[in-house]
């Protein structure tokens, strides 16, 4: 059963659910459902789905086509836009494969994992490297813990830093500001630049790899420049500009609905601290099913081709715990809430005093 939740609580009530929620014998560490699920799982689950490479070469063969036509003129102006649009679903299409792939869900070997990263990643200018140190090593094991990357800040923190305070108040989706779209189409390249830079500081990556990250980035760089100074401004701006807006968007819709509504947690929890959104089959299958989440972190190096059976077996053995609910509800809930955590389940709004429960079981 797909369960929903309330948007806020009175705060007696929610505080009484906060202190059995977040109870160390309530949490379960990952490694428990994992005990329970993966004997459930064929074996062939946990092989590489390499037909999915398919995947690639499409989307690949699908911007190339794009971006010759929109450049040579061989297209009348009213339909710039839409074949731009289509070459901006590739470019979100493209992430979820370098998402998998590197993760060793697609492929084992770890050159062409790297090889297929910087590929899928070119659009936004993302060093693989970088994607690893940053999602796969430190995002998996910290998931809505205080180190997570990829976390909205807590109250504190909003109070201690002017960019922080500056990113949630101007972009952040949350407070029904319509501005907070600015999220959605800048989010994931804005984040990834971002990581780059903090790479060192954050841990994520030591001086060797984070110069041979700004490498890849300089080199993904070069490759849009020299694409820019071959087809000019004006194309440019429908090959590449609208194009990576889009991608963002594609990528972010899901990136923001993973984590931003679950509490806080201390303890690597995976159907406390995720949510697993669904979409049409047509979604599902282009983005390789990068909505089922909560299953992604029980078996990251799995193709999410099983994620459903997974599903299965979570909704048969923890009905009361796993959470979904559809990508357009859950964004609709996060445009509706706010995005600074004032303890470990409540959402709290700076700039209008309003709070919410964040998205917690119906039973401890």
């Amino acid at each position: 059963m797909t369960r929903t939740f309330a948007a806020s609580t009175t705060r007696e009530a929610h505080l009484e659910r906060m202190s059995q929620y977040l109870a160390p014998a309530v949490l379960k560490p990952r490694s428990s459902y994992v005990h329970e699920v993966r004997p459930r799982m064929p074996d062939r689950a946990f092989e590489p789905a390499r037909s999915r490479l398919a995947f690639l070469p499409f989307h690949i063969a699908a911007i190339t086509i794009g971006a010759i036509a929109i450049a040579r003129g061989w297209l009348p102006w009213p339909v710039v836009p839409v074949v731009s649009l289509a070459i901006g679903a590739c470019f979100g299409g493209l992430t979820f494969v370098a998402h998998e792939t590197l993760h060793g869900g697609i492929v084992r070997g770890k050159r062409l994992q790297y090889a297929i990263g910087f590929l899928g990643f070119l659009p936004f200018l993302l060093s693989p490297r970088m994607w690893i140190g940053w999602h796969n090593q430190t995002h998996h094991a910290n998931t809505n813990a205080a180190d997570d990357p990829d976390g909205y800040a807590t109250l504190d923190r909003y109070h201690a830093r002017r960019s922080t305070r500056f990113s949630v108040d101007a972009f952040s989706l949350g407070g029904r500001r319509w501005r907070g779209g600015l999220s959605l189409i800048l989010g994931f390249t804005v984040q990834s630049m971002d990581q780059l830079f903090s790479a060192r500081s954050r841990g994520f990556l030591d001086r060797r790899d984070s110069r041979l990250a700004f490498l890849e980035t300089g080199l993904a760089v070069a490759f849009w420049a020299v694409v820019a100074a071959l087809v000019g401004f004006v194309p440019f701006l429908f090959i590449f500009v609208l194009p990576v807006l889009i991608g963002n968007a594609c990528v972010m819709a899901f990136i923001l609905t993973n984590h931003s509504l679950s509490p806080k947690v201390e303890l690597d929890d995976p159907l406390v601290s995720g949510l697993s959104v669904t979409t049409s089959r047509l979604v599902e299958w282009l983005t390789l099913g990068f909505g089922f989440h909560v299953e992604h972190h029980l078996f990251p190096a799995m193709s999410n081709r099983h994620a459903p059976a997974v599903r299965d077996v979570l909704r048969e053995r923890w009905p009361e715990r796993y959470q979904s609910m559809r990508l357009t509800g859950a964004l609709h809930k996060l445009h509706c809430t706010a995005r600074v955590y004032k303890d470990a389940t409540t959402l709290y709004d700076p700039l209008t005093g309003a709070e919410y429960s964040a998205l917690v079981p119906s039973k401890p």
